[in-house]
């Protein structure tokens, strides 16, 4: 069995002479791990709600009866999320990501809607068990967000997030419009996976000017105000970094290279994606410019995703986190076009 094998190969203390496989083996079989244990438990999950339901049924009750039928669809959709969370296996998907969220044009209610879906992907991250860590923010002048990054540190992060790059547009009467009219609003949402040291990415620091700072205005709730924060600019692709949740400089700095290294690996991926859909005629998916999905709040409740057509009325569990739904199947499409 691969994990006993990998669990005998990890247990070596001279494997940790070799740093890089040492931590690509524990990758590996902390991976294998975790889906086994998810295995596991729905497979026991089963056995426990079958054995329920014949005596329930032998017991003649209907309401146990409806019971467990919910209880196991709630474990078939577990059992479905299983499937792609198994064939989540890119060279990041298994690692951290890093969540930017920005504003559009259009002032306060723009900004108002970034700060919205900051909170929808923060309340996903916390049901999911992710660890939410606020990297960067910087507050709107009335009220929302200009820009925020997240760091979202779990199994798995960035292969279930990585679809949510795009463009989200809202339609909604405007809390800050007088006259109650309807507004539209667009936020810009980028992930990229945190690089560990399995994914070599060269940065050439001459290439790079790194500035230091104190957070401006009020320099977001979450964020420590002091004289520490640091951004770096990539000269040759105009990436842009800044890091400003630490007390440290240096703490800063290290993350804004880390978030670099994202940005210049996520790059790269593009690329090749934009290539492999060139070739298959289906250019844009993935675009910071492209509009992925839409959050109707007036005259009618629906947010619904342009690539694959999933939606849903439930606009209030969407906002409050529960976007699920998309994810999966953003991720089978995206799965099924690999296939093609």
């Amino acid at each position: 069995m691969r994990l006993s094998e990998l669990e005998s190969l990890t247990a070596d203390a001279a494997l940790w002479d070799n740093p890089q496989k040492a931590q690509k083996l524990m990758s590996e079989r902390n991976t294998l791990d975790f889906n086994l244990n998810n295995f596991r438990q729905m497979s026991q999950s089963c056995s426990d709600l079958k054995e329920l339901a014949e005596l329930t049924e032998a017991e003649d009750d209907q309401a146990g009866l409806d019971e467990i039928a919910a209880q196991l669809t709630d474990l078939q959709n577990k059992v479905k999320h299983a499937e792609l969370e198994a064939l989540l296996s890119g060279e990041a998907d298994a690692n951290d990501a890093f969540l930017e969220v920005h504003s559009g044009s259009g002032g306060t209610e723009a900004q108002d809607w970034a700060e919205m879906l900051l909170r929808m992907y923060s309340r996903w991250a916390e049901a999911h068990n992710y660890k939410v860590e606020y990297v960067e923010e910087t507050e709107g002048e009335v009220a929302g967000i200009k820009s925020a990054t997240l760091k979202i540190s779990g199994h798995n992060a960035y292969g279930w997030l990585k679809s949510e790059t795009g463009v989200h547009r809202l339609v909604r009467i405007s809390p800050f419009d007088s006259n109650a009219r309807r507004h539209t609003s667009f936020a810009s949402v980028g992930v990229y996976p945190v690089i560990d040291d399995n994914i070599e990415i060269n940065i050439n620091e001459a290439d790079c000017r790194v500035d230091t700072y104190r957070a401006s205005g009020a320099g977001g709730q979450h964020i420590n105000k002091t004289d520490s924060a640091v951004r770096i600019t990539h000269i040759p692709t105009g990436i842009v970094v800044q890091c400003q949740n630490q007390r440290s400089q240096f703490q800063n700095r290290e993350t804004a290279w880390k978030m670099l290294k994202a940005r210049l690996y996520e790059m790269e991926i593009k690329k090749r994606e934009a290539k492999a859909m060139e070739q298959r005629d289906n250019q844009g998916d993935n675009g910071w410019g492209y509009q992925i999905r839409s959050y109707v709040l007036q005259p009618y409740k629906m947010v619904k995703d342009l690539r694959t057509e999933v939606e849903t009325s439930d606009t209030k569990a969407v906002l409050d986190g529960d976007i699920d739904l998309f994810l999966s199947a953003a991720l089978a499409d995206k799965l099924g076009e690999a296939r093609v």
